[in-house]
């Protein structure tokens, strides 16, 4: 990899305010690009061909993180800067910095959003043997853990809703460690309609209700898919409806519910097992 040309010790910099700028969603959806921190998501986004803006190193960790990286290449068009240690410091969301900052474009490619009607015309579901909806899981922790899950898991299709945590979240790359770069997603502002129109298979709800069946009683088949919900209200009436069916996850007698990331992660590990995942 190439050495940086160019030294940045403004707080006040275009580039530096842009940085600080993506920690908020509005700003991200506004300049088409996202933020990450950490060596390990940089090699990870460098060995998928990610398309960078920009990488900003901290100065005394340069010569590091350029070896670590030495047999990518960076795009033409990436900007390649250092900055100071305290101005670095300043702006990672890392409590230990690693020494490297990277400013990316969307994974257009994978990551979509469709209409009802987009869905019903396209019907992704069809290259897809393993599909996961998601509805309202707004804490971007869980959501980075579901995407992580997903993908060790052999998931092919991660289907949100509208109000999900954003996949760009800093915490969400975080939680998901580079699976985010190679996981397709569709975000959709009618998840109930989608489900409904949905032809591969069964749909289970994660749910307790009077027809819900333990998991683990559920023979899945290829093409099922399974629905996990918000982690306080869990799924909403009309994705109940839309469904197929419903199942639940026998617990001790005393425990209320599982946290959404740990949720969908039993659910996956069951239909992945049951339909040939990569497990």
């Amino acid at each position: 990899m190439q050495k940086p040309q160019e030294m940045i010790t403004s707080r006040q910099n275009s580039l530096i305010t842009l940085t600080v700028k993506l920690a908020d969603r509005k700003h991200r959806e506004r300049e088409g690009l996202f933020r990450f921190d950490g060596k390990k998501l940089f090699l990870e986004a460098l060995a998928a061909d990610i398309s960078l803006y920009a990488v900003l190193l901290r100065e005394s960790a340069c010569e590091t993180i350029l070896s670590a990286a030495a047999a990518y290449e960076l795009p033409v068009d990436c900007r390649l800067v250092t900055l100071p240690d305290a101005l670095f410091d300043r702006i990672s969301e890392e409590h230990s910095p690693e020494g490297v900052i990277v400013l990316a474009r969307p994974l257009a490619a994978l990551h979509r959003t469709l209409s009802h009607a987009e869905w019903v015309a396209e019907t992704p579901e069809r290259s897809a043997s393993r599909v996961l909806f998601l509805e309202s899981v707004r804490d971007p922790g869980n959501l980075g853990t579901i995407v992580r899950s997903a993908r060790a898991f052999g998931v092919d299709l991660l289907v949100l809703s509208a109000d999900c945590a954003d996949i760009y979240n800093p915490r969400v790359l975080r939680a998901a460690m580079g699976t985010i770069f190679a996981q397709r997603i569709v975000r959709t502002p009618d998840l109930a309609a989608v489900i409904a129109a949905y032809g591969a298979g069964r749909v289970f709800a994660a749910t307790l209700d009077d027809k819900a069946v333990t998991l683990g009683d559920v023979p899945f088949r290829a093409g099922d898919a399974v629905i996990v919900g918000n982690e306080g209200h869990g799924l909403s009436p009309a994705v109940i409806a839309a469904a197929t069916g419903s199942v639940f996850i026998p617990m001790a007698a005393g425990v209320e519910s599982l946290n959404a990331g740990v949720a969908a992660s039993v659910l996956l590990w069951e239909l992945c097992r049951d339909t040939g995942g990569a497990l």
